[in-house]
């Protein structure tokens, strides 16, 4: 992780596990895949039942991405701090 980074994730990690995974992952992440792939891409298959399902689908990748970055950035960030002996 280079320095740079590391301070990045150092003020971000402050904010916490629960906001990173919402900001980062749903919001970010998920709610755009949602839009696009359900708006665009299926845009002929559109019934309420295709889009709650897209919804729900899209909003929990989502939240996997965010919780699945997360605990990459942290094992990152842990070895780069034992590296600089902090």
């Amino acid at each position: 992780m280079k320095p740079d980074a590391f301070v990045r994730w150092q003020k971000t990690r402050t904010l916490g596990k629960r906001r990173y995974v919402l900001i980062s992952g749903v919001l970010s992440y998920g709610l755009p895949m949602f839009v696009a792939m359900t708006f665009f891409v299926h845009r002929n298959d559109l019934s309420a039942r295709f889009i709650a399902a897209s919804a729900l689908l899209w909003l929990t990748g989502g939240a996997l991405f965010g919780l699945i970055t997360w605990h990459i950035f942290e094992r990152q960030y842990a070895k780069a701090r034992t590296r600089m002996g902090a």
